[in-house]
């Protein structure tokens, strides 16, 4: 299966270096000039993965038509740009791996959704789980959910992409698995106003528990199912991103816990932490669908610039209640 990457950042670069780890040629489309310069000519990704030498079966492109002959398709650019990615493609029936995370900003549709509407014969699957890109490119060990309705093209793509070190768990719900992707890049926020802010680890583990059960009101309601959530695409990666400052979305919460602005914060490396655009989508879509998710409210709240001190005090102060299943 010839696989093609639609995006050369971190997590687009490790993976596609865990698909060329069997000698199969692998073609990666990178936005940047400098980045397709670099993994053609020194077999690096210096803007995004420095330090890891690259397969010399890994080549870059800057055509986005040069993808055309590929099998299937990775699709790692962020959520908000998915569409005007996919937009620019001819897919017909290339089945479309989806590995970004978030909801897209005014249609409240996940990734899969906007690609669907895209191409609507296209075949989607979605790999999400706790991968942190650096660990994944240097062979360390990592579990992923692969989810496809389809469970004979789901199997072959776990099995093109199963390698020493990596280990796909398959699943039909497709659905859950992109809401746990998703609504964790927000919780991971808040965890990191947690030890910005010097709030201590109980709070760190109760806001990690209450947000779960966050998550998972949210993916019932949107169809997903609980197993998913509490595998590795929901509970698994929600554990990671809330505890590492290898997380840009805990990184941006730390800042926003010693108090500086959001807009400094986004104005620099952290400009990619999906959680602080899916917050404020996230927050709508709930509040349509009924659903009542306050550590996403103050995370929303503390991004439009509210004091940690007063955002805190709110969600300690709300009425006390039964801690019942979601």
């Amino acid at each position: 299966m010839r696989i093609g990457v639609i995006g050369g950042g971190a997590w687009g670069t490790a993976l596609a270096q865990v698909a060329a780890y069997r000698g199969a040629p692998v073609l990666l489309w990178a936005r940047e000039p400098d980045v397709v310069g670099a993994i053609n000519q020194t077999h690096e990704n210096a803007l995004f993965l420095p330090g890891v030498p690259l397969s010399h079966d890994v080549s870059a492109t800057g055509n986005l038509g040069a993808l055309a002959g590929c099998e299937a398709l990775l699709v790692v650019v962020p959520a908000q740009h998915v569409r005007a990615v996919l937009a620019e493609m001819a897919v017909g029936a290339t089945p479309l791996l989806l590995c970004a995370k978030g909801i897209e900003a005014g249609t409240q549709l996940l990734v899969g959704e906007v690609a669907a509407q895209l191409h609507p014969v296209a075949p989607i699957a979605v790999l999400s789980g706790p991968t942190f890109a650096h660990e994944v490119a240097a062979g360390m060990p990592t579990a992923v959910t692969l989810a496809c309705a389809d469970a004979d093209l789901g199997a072959r793509l776990a099995e093109r992409l199963a390698g020493p070190a990596l280990r796909p768990y398959l699943s039909s719900d497709v659905v859950g698995a992109e809401i746990g992707g998703a609504v964790k890049n927000v919780l991971a926020i808040a965890c990191g106003v947690v030890e910005g802010a010097g709030l201590g680890q109980n709070a760190r583990a109760a806001l990690i528990a209450r947000g779960f059960a966050e998550m998972t009101r949210f993916g019932l309601a949107r169809g997903g199912k609980a197993e998913t959530l509490t595998g590795l695409s929901g509970l698994g990666d929600l554990v990671l991103t809330c505890s590492s400052t290898s997380s840009r979305n805990f990184s941006l919460g730390v800042g926003l816990g010693h108090g500086q602005a959001v807009g400094d914060l986004l104005a620099g490396k952290l400009s990619v932490a999906e959680g602080a655009f899916t917050a404020p989508v996230l927050q709508a879509a709930a509040r349509e669908a009924g659903v009542d998710m306050p550590v996403v409210d103050a995370v929303c709240a503390l991004l439009d610039g509210a004091p940690v001190r007063n955002v805190i005090g709110a969600l300690l102060a709300r009425p006390l209640r039964a801690e019942s299943r979601p």
